[in-house]
């Protein structure tokens, strides 16, 4: 398995994480079972999110921890926070929020820290200053080891670093074949198509600058959870190509679309949300390959994308 230096950190995982998202529709045998395949194929980053089956998922986490016997060093444990659902709906990165949010991570999953903590979407509302108070104290409790973001874009980025001791590490975005408004308009610049909009604020080169880790989630869907792309009648020629990269190297079409994510140098980590054991096996399978810049390029295009 490929590995990844988070940030400008010592911290190194796999290049690939399993995201629990979806473990709250799974038993805590289910969910074992999904931990054990984690590992058995290299993967030892979790990343998680509070309002996950509104707290669900952390709590068969927490179940399946134990039930599959894994030590939590085991694992390099990651969550977010922020979002509020139910009937008050908002962002919200006051500090109280955010403490109590950590709080209840660490109950549900039955653990006493987290390695890092992530702002879950940017908050219109936030105060730097009350979010660097719960960053300290959280730190100097021994609840959070490091910090990042999801979501944001440079100038937020930025004007919460200002403010925060610690480095922001990461930043969670969504990136794929199907998905490469990152870097469609690097190459489309000084053009009026569409595909020359900056959507992100630079968001890809501001993080490879500043030497923060992009974590690719929906790596295998199109659109907005609209559905995934491999074996899809609406792609015909993107999974033509995909089969035969993965007769190529003798692999399977998923561990192909994650190694296209990770031939990019920015050095992402690609989140896997698949609670299914065997698609974790397959996608882990592309922290192994590296795809030749010729069929990085040639699946870029395969996915409808062009060059100026």
């Amino acid at each position: 398995m490929l590995q990844r230096k988070i940030g400008n950190s010592y911290w190194e995982t796999s290049a690939i994480a399993l995201g629990n998202m979806r473990m709250a529709a799974l038993t805590s045998t289910e969910a074992a079972e999904v931990l054990d395949t984690a590992l058995e194929n290299e993967i030892n980053f979790i990343d998680s999110a509070d309002m996950y089956g509104d707290g669900k998922s952390e709590l068969i986490f927490g179940e399946a921890l134990k039930e599959a016997n894994i030590s939590r060093d085991k694992f390099f444990i990651q969550s977010k926070g922020g979002i509020v659902t139910g009937d008050e709906k908002r962002y919200d990165f006051s500090k109280q929020h955010l403490l109590d949010s950590v709080d209840g991570i660490l109950e549900r999953m039955g653990i006493e820290y987290l390695d890092s903590y992530l702002l879950h979407r940017p908050d219109p509302l936030m105060e730097p200053e009350a979010i660097a108070e719960a960053f300290d104290i959280l730190q100097a409790n021994g609840k959070v080891r490091h910090f990042g973001v999801s979501n944001f874009n440079p100038e937020q980025f930025q004007m919460l670093q200002a403010v925060v001791d610690q480095k922001l590490m990461i930043n969670q975005l969504q990136f794929s074949i199907m998905h490469t408004g990152m870097i469609d308009y690097g190459m489309h610049t000084n053009m009026t198509d569409t595909r020359s909009f900056d959507h992100d604020g630079g968001i890809l080169e501001f993080a490879r600058r500043n030497e923060v880790t992009i974590q690719a989630w929906s790596p295998f869907q199109y659109g907005f959870f609209e559905g995934v792309f491999v074996d899809n009648d609406k792609f015909p020629e993107l999974n033509e190509l995909l089969a035969k990269l993965a007769k190529k190297y003798d692999t399977n079409k998923n561990a192909i679309a994650v190694a296209w994510i990770l031939r990019h140098p920015a050095n992402m980590q690609v989140i896997l949300g698949t609670m299914n054991p065997k698609r974790i096996k397959e996608s882990a399978a592309g922290g192994a390959i590296t795809l030749t810049k010729q069929e990085w390029y040639d699946v870029y295009f395969a996915a409808g994308n062009d060059l100026p």
